[in-house]
Formats: structure tokens, C-alpha cells, sequence
């Protein structure tokens, strides 16, 4: 009977155990998802890119083209991008002792600029205005408007992708090193690029 009693007793305390490594390890789960969804704002990652700007434009006469007008100037894009940190769930983090698995999501570019105050004229090279012949601001902002585009075009081959994620892995590795784990696995759900709908710039240019 005594060894009974004495079985039961052991049992209840490795089942009391057992919930309170259980009620721990939940609990340090959430404070690891609480201070990761705070980090937000740390993942950001900026890139500048210049963009040389060229465009010309020919006057025909009799279907005959005269007086060729060209325009080159210098202009630079502003891009950030980060991963929405909210999106990460449960099943995102597994934690093994003092080893931590990390599953984050894809690298979004979150914010895309191209500002008018950064393009700035190549005055030696640009012949704009020739005889019947004239590049005028609609047409420069037509020039800008399609090298905006092509720079937008070709985000997803910039290395973006890498750069962010290594960026993201290091600030990771730091907050987690907080909470005394030995091993840090970060991965990432995709290697590809999101890019928001982001509506194109207004480059309209002041004379």
C-alpha cells in the first residue's frame, strides 16, 4: 500500500513538473513573439539608388528628322524594406532547451521614393532646346516618370532580398541572445521580393 501511495506521489510530482516546464516554456514563448512583433521598426533596411535619366526627342520636317533634342540628368530612388513582424505565429518559433528555431516571413519593400528635388541636370551634356526643337518640362517629366518605372522593374534584382535578410538576421540574433539561447536557427518562409502597390511618384518638376 505504502509503495502504491509512494508511486502515486512520484507520479503526481513528475505530472506537476511536467506542467510547469510546459507553463515556462509557453511563457517564454510569448515574451519571445511579444519583444520579436516589437522589433518592427529595427528590421528596416534603406538602399539609395541612382539613376541616370536620358530621353531625346526628334523634330521632322517632310518626314525628314532635323535638329535631334537630348536630355540627361542624374535622379536617385529611396527604398526601404522590412517584414511585417505581426504575421508571425506560433508554430513560427520553436524552442528546444536553449536552442530557438525562427521561421520569418518574406522581405516587403515597405516604402519607395523618388523625390524631384533629388534630380539634378547635366547641363554639359543635355541639348534640350535646338532650332524648331525643344525638350520642355512635360517631356523631362515623361523621361523621369519611365526611369521610375524601370528602377521599380528591376527591384527584385537589386539584392535586396539578401542584404535585408542578412540586416534582419544579425538584429534577431541580438534580441534572442537576451533570452540566454545558445543556438539560433533563423530562416526565412521565401527568397522572393514583395513589393506593395505603391502608387508612382508625382515628378512634377519645378521651372
Amino acid at each position: 500500500m505504502e509503495s502504491l501511495k509512494s508511486k502515486m506521489l512520484h507520479m503526481a510530482f513528475l505530472f506537476g513538473v511536467i506542467i510547469l516546464i510546459s507553463s515556462c516554456k509557453e511563457e517564454k514563448r510569448g515574451l519571445v513573439i511579444g519583444k520579436i512583433q516589437q522589433a518592427s521598426d529595427l528590421v528596416v533596411t534603406e538602399f539609395v539608388v541612382d539613376k541616370v535619366v536620358f530621353g531625346k526627342k526628334e523634330k521632322n520636317i517632310l518626314f525628314v528628322p532635323v535638329n535631334e533634342a537630348s536630355f540627361l540628368a542624374y535622379s536617385r530612388a529611396k527604398i526601404k524594406t522590412g517584414i511585417n513582424l505581426e504575421k508571425i505565429k506560433e508554430e513560427d518559433i520553436l524552442i528546444e532547451g536553449n536552442k530557438i528555431t525562427l521561421y520569418l516571413p518574406t522581405i516587403e519593400v515597405i516604402n519607395f521614393s523618388y523625390p524631384p528635388e533629388d534630380f539634378i541636370e547635366d547641363s554639359l551634356v543635355s541639348n534640350p532646346k535646338r532650332f524648331l526643337n525643344s525638350i520642355n518640362l512635360e517631356d523631362q517629366e515623361t523621361f523621369f516618370r519611365l526611369a521610375e518605372m524601370d528602377i521599380r522593374d528591376q527591384l527584385p534584382y537589386m539584392g535586396l532580398v539578401e542584404t535585408s535578410q542578412n540586416h534582419t538576421r544579425k538584429l534577431m540574433h541580438t534580441l534572442l541572445k537576451n533570452f540566454d539561447f545558445e543556438e539560433i536557427f533563423i530562416h526565412f518562409k521565401s527568397d522572393s521580393l514583395k513589393v506593395r502597390q505603391i502608387q508612382i511618384s508625382d515628378n512634377t518638376i519645378n521651372p
